[in-house]
């Protein structure tokens, strides 16, 4: 394989680097109020472009078979929303015991109980090529469960949801019924779309994260941190890799990328709000924060660097059950 046709197949991780290190270089350029208004562009703006791309490469079929999915469903939202937070909590009755700061293990705590982001599970199983539609439902169905429970303004929560998820996709699928057959024809690159908003959502996350000053904290301390939470991304997404792989599990592998990003990965937007509310007055709020800081870009950065993996083993995985399914042809005597 030629150097160009590598660095052609490899452009996403290629660009990953890139527009990390542009955000080191400069990160006020992509901070919140800053000249590309993140806060516009990417919270409505590229989150919409998301979902009405997804409303246009999904066939509806494929959404109303994910609505059916509760198996799926169950299986995500529970581990989301019962068993991340508790085994994090039994983690941190071990950890307790460290000379770790207290409030930075608070902070972890209030992680696991965080719901799924509303895009970066979505676009990260659209690039593996897992169930997008599976993605979508729980994604947004995680944020606006917990958001109802919780202190944060639910008519904030529902609104935003609606004008970014639900309207966009609604939309797609409708312009997708009048251009079906130049769809299909023509077969837009959704894929390389959709990698690319995740780009601009990777570079804007680490402007954020390399121009915070919450995150100041000694050296030992913030590489203990940094390593515990890759740790647990890395250990529970094996977690759920395991268990929706079992024979008895009836889930396919694309099902099976869909609950690895959607079980695993926490919500910054949401997060943030709900941690202002719960420890509204103490005076260690930015050390509370700083895990949830530090989470958000290591997922998107841990799952864009797997995403080439996983879908090695999706696609092999699939044509390893085509073969079995395929009836065997008798042999002639």
């Amino acid at each position: 394989m030629g150097l160009l046709e590598r660095l052609r197949k490899e452009w996403f991780i290629l660009g990953i680097v890139l527009v990390i290190a542009v955000a080191r270089l400069e990160p006020a350029v992509g901070v919140k109020g800053g000249p590309l208004k993140p806060e516009i562009t990417i919270t409505y703006i590229a989150v919409s472009a998301i979902f009405f791309n997804s409303g246009l490469s999904l066939k509806t079929e494929e959404l109303t078979s994910a609505l059916m999915h509760v198996k799926l469903h169950l299986f995500v939202q529970i581990f989301t929303l019962v068993f991340f937070p508790t085994a994090i909590w039994l983690f941190l009755q071990l950890l307790s015991i460290t000379p770790i700061n207290e409030w930075l293990l608070k902070g972890l705590q209030t992680v696991g109980c965080m719901p799924p982001p509303v895009s970066s599970a979505v676009i990260l199983t659209k690039a593996v090529g897992g169930n997008e539609a599976a993605a979508i439902f729980n994604s947004a169905f995680g944020s606006f469960l917990l958001g109802s429970s919780s202190s944060v303004p639910f008519t904030s929560i529902f609104s935003q949801l609606f004008m970014t998820v639900v309207v966009p996709l609604i939309i797609g699928q409708i312009v997708r019924r009048y251009i079906k057959d130049w769809l299909e024809r023509k077969k837009p690159p959704f894929g390389a779309i959709s990698s690319s908003v995740l780009l601009m959502i990777i570079y804007t996350t680490f402007c954020d994260t390399f121009a915070n000053p919450n995150i100041d904290l000694d050296k030992f301390s913030l590489i203990i941190i940094v390593f515990i939470i890759f740790s647990v991304q890395m250990s529970f997404m094996f977690l759920t890799f395991l268990f929706s792989t079992r024979n008895n599990s009836s889930f396919t592998p694309a099902d099976t990328v869909a609950i690895i990003f959607c079980s695993t990965h926490k919500s910054l937007t949401l997060g943030i709000p709900m941690l202002k509310i719960v420890f509204a007055g103490y005076e260690h709020l930015s050390l509370i924060s700083v895990p949830l800081l530090i989470y958000h870009p290591a997922q998107i950065l841990l799952g864009s660097l797997l995403v080439p993996t996983i879908k090695s083993w999706m696609v092999s995985r699939q044509k390893a059950l085509k073969l079995t399914r395929q009836p065997k042809t008798p042999v002639k005597v």
